[in-house]
């Protein structure tokens, strides 16, 4: 059996069997009847509506040649629909309509969002599948100077960031030895660093990998282990519906034992 199979029958199983005598002997619990799950109602219907944003490169973007989202987060938002054997409908959200768009039932999952306390009070988390920190960023010519956030917290050394950001926040706590300069809009602190005024900046490693991409004589400074101010990545469900966000962790448990985020991270993100 291939894993398409398997987790056909891992879903159909799920959604239509053991979590019906779930919900009987704990109805209350489950908060809804199991044959009204998204589970259940994706399978019956054959189509996953997964609402994403399409601004958030190198996760969720257009590709302005075949106005086609791509990224890590569609990518695997795909190989969970083609797990479940199941089209894609992809709804159009917004940041600030996460959690109205699950609760209104324009979509069933989110294609993937940082956690944060205030959407938990209203929507669910899966369990996560990546993380988000922030990054030291430099010329790749001087990647052997500054080869750990220690060897940057140094008198003499010009760390640039955005005025205002939680990265100047940031900067000023992780580097109090260095010299920080906060720069106004429309100055950027990667754009200081390629002009030579600086000789680092800090952002995060999503951003961080697509300024890399972008700029190849910028360099990540630091390996994927060493990121501070870390927060997790998750899939955004119906806090009601604890079928089918059993079945997400499963999923995503399962992909992740078996390297497929390790394989996203590498190829979007810059993880070794």
């Amino acid at each position: 059996m291939n894993r398409r199979e398997v987790f056909g029958a891992v879903a159909l199983g799920a959604g239509l069997g053991l979590a019906t005598q779930a919900s009987a002997q704990a109805p209350a619990a489950a908060g809804i009847p199991a044959n009204n799950s998204r589970l259940a109602k994706i399978l019956e219907r054959g189509v996953l509506r997964v609402g994403t944003t399409g601004d958030f490169n190198p996760m969720s973007f257009r590709d302005t040649a075949t106005n086609s989202y791509q990224g890590y987060d569609i990518e695997a938002v795909t190989a969970l629909a083609a797990d479940l054997k199941v089209e894609i409908e992809w709804v159009t959200a917004e940041w600030a309509t996460i959690t109205t768009g699950i609760t209104a039932d324009r979509f069933d999952i989110f294609s993937g969002a940082s956690v944060s306390v205030a959407r938990a009070r209203v929507a669910a988390f899966s369990i996560p599948y990546t993380e988000a920190g922030t990054v030291p960023l430099g010329l790749a010519s001087a990647a052997e100077r500054f080869h750990s956030w220690d060897s940057i917290n140094a008198s003499g050394v010009r760390v640039a960031v955005s005025q205002g950001t939680v990265f100047e926040d940031q900067a000023r706590q992780h580097f109090p030895d260095a010299t920080i300069q906060a720069v106004q809009l429309p100055a950027t602190g990667f754009q200081e660093v390629l002009s030579g005024r600086a000789d680092v900046t800090i952002t995060s490693n999503v951003e961080a990998a697509t300024l890399v991409a972008k700029y190849p004589e910028l360099k990540i400074l630091v390996s994927s282990a060493e990121l501070r101010n870390k927060r997790p990545f998750a899939y955004v469900l119906d806090q009601n519906d604890p079928v089918w966000l059993n079945f997400i962790n499963t999923w995503v448990s399962l992909r992740r034992i078996e390297g497929f985020y390790a394989a996203l991270d590498a190829k979007w993100l810059g993880r070794a």
